[in-house]
């Protein structure tokens, strides 16, 4: 006769592998079809090259108390004031909104002026009628780069090939800032995921070697730092929160890698918040819902991290994803500005967002059998949604709450949670580190209700 452990067991040897830790360490991609931006083999590690990468090998080797943070509101005011002076602003105030820790440093917003742009273009070919298009694309495209993931060859049996960095997969970034003697540029997280070195090609055709000063993996970005050196072009952000169904939308990047860098597209805007479903960890059931803007200009494999800008050059989104199936054309998403803008800014200036952290690792209860619910969940018949707890992280806030593997959460607060996915962003979207969270939840078939500090 086997013992109730045994049962056990064999329950978590079939649902375990489901599971979706909240944790920082889940190997995270945005689920993009035939977006090969980064195809190189996962075989063995890669060699650290940021001080991000290696605080987070030394968090991994001793500690799983992930301290993960909320990002804010959009921070839009400095991207709007560059819009409206549209030249070399030299702001006291900016570090106030983006990096009150060093107030005594002095910050470069420039973009171009449209019509001075527009001037320009119409002295250089004046047999040319000059289009709104045109002009938003000389504005914007100089601060549009290309971004190569290198990474170190290994064989099958994850020995190095050779000590050369070979270039494992191609995107775009965008200059958004010049800073003293940097220029800071957005990028999506999957374009730089995995390198060992990270190289940026200009504009101008200039190769430089990047910092990673940090990425998020459920937003899917990251900020890079270069030197300054000649660039001279940042974009302008425009706000995404204006954006009206059917604006002209323009993509900017590198598609297919830095053979075709500076290359655009044009379509519109074609929906605004689109929840598009995401598996972020590979494990073919959905994790997160990425809100986007939907356009059908023309992103291809590499224009991932690019930028999407409107008729008057103005950043709206990075492109990130698309649905790339044979019976589908013109279906892009872009992450919008507004929401870039807020991520870039706790990114830049502490490596990651900042998120609560609960310490569990869950599996949808739609996923499990109606035998095994009543076997080893012995849930009542009138539960049918929630999440059930596959594991929980030794000393963490829901083990110091007494809460059990095997629980079936139902409930955060006086929200329903159906899956892991609406947990995450429930969690996510409404709290910060140190909040309080309500968790209603069935245990050995008794339903009971307690308090978690995050």
């Amino acid at each position: 006769m086997r013992h109730d452990d045994d049962k056990r067991e064999t329950f978590e040897d079939k649902y375990r592998r489901r599971a979706h830790e909240l944790d920082q360490h889940d190997t995270v991609q945005f689920e993009r079809v035939k977006d090969e931006d980064t195809e190189a083999s996962n075989e063995a590690p890669k060699e650290e090259f940021t001080r991000q990468n290696r605080e987070e090998k030394e968090m991994n080797d001793t500690s799983n108390n992930f301290k993960p943070r909320k990002s804010g509101m959009s921070p839009v005011l400095a991207g709007l004031l560059a819009g409206l002076l549209g030249a070399l602003l030299i702001l006291g105030a900016y570090h106030f909104f983006f990096n009150e820790n060093n107030t005594d440093d002095v910050v470069e917003k420039q973009s171009k002026n449209t019509e001075d742009v527009r001037q320009e273009i119409e002295q250089s070919h004046g047999d040319k009628v000059v289009t709104d298009t045109i002009v938003a694309v000389e504005k914007a495209r100089p601060a549009v780069v290309s971004v190569l993931n290198l990474q170190q060859q290994t064989s099958f049996f994850g020995t190095e090939l050779s000590d050369e960095l070979l270039e494992a997969g191609t995107g775009s970034g965008v200059i958004y800032k010049l800073d003293g003697d940097y220029a800071y540029i957005v990028t999506n997280h999957h374009v730089i995921d995995g390198a060992s070195d990270v190289q940026i090609n200009t504009a101008d055709g200039e190769t430089i070697e990047a910092e990673l000063l940090g990425s998020d993996v459920w937003t899917d970005l990251a900020v890079l730092r270069v030197p300054k050196g000649n660039i001279e072009d940042v974009i302008e952000f425009g706000n995404s929160d204006e954006l009206l169904v059917g604006e002209d939308a323009i993509a900017i990047g590198s598609p297919l890698g830095d053979m075709f860098s500076g290359s655009v597209s044009r379509g519109i805007v074609s929906a605004l918040d689109r929840a598009v479903p995401v598996d972020i960890d590979g494990d073919g059931t959905i994790d997160w819902e990425a809100t986007v803007l939907q356009t059908d200009a023309a992103i291809n494999p590499g224009n991932s991290g690019g930028a999407l800008v409107n008729s008057d050059g103005q950043l709206i989104g990075i492109n990130s994803m698309k649905i790339g199936l044979d019976n589908v054309e013109g279906i892009g998403f872009a992450i919008p500005s507004n929401d870039v803008q807020s991520i870039i800014e706790e990114l830049e200036n502490g490596g990651e967002v900042d998120r609560p952290f609960i310490g569990l690792s869950l599996v949808d209860l739609f996923l499990i059998n109606d035998s095994d619910k009543v076997r080893y969940l012995k849930l009542p018949e009138d539960v049918t949604d929630g999440v059930v707890i596959s594991e929980v992280q030794l000393g963490s806030p829901a083990d110091r709450a007494g809460i059990k593997e095997l629980s079936v959460i139902t409930q955060l607060d006086d929200t329903e949670v159906k899956s892991a996915m609406e947990f995450r962003q429930y969690l996510y979207n409404n709290k910060k580190p140190g909040d309080t969270i309500t968790v209603t939840y069935y245990y050995d078939g008794q339903k009971e209700t307690t308090d978690v500090q995050l």
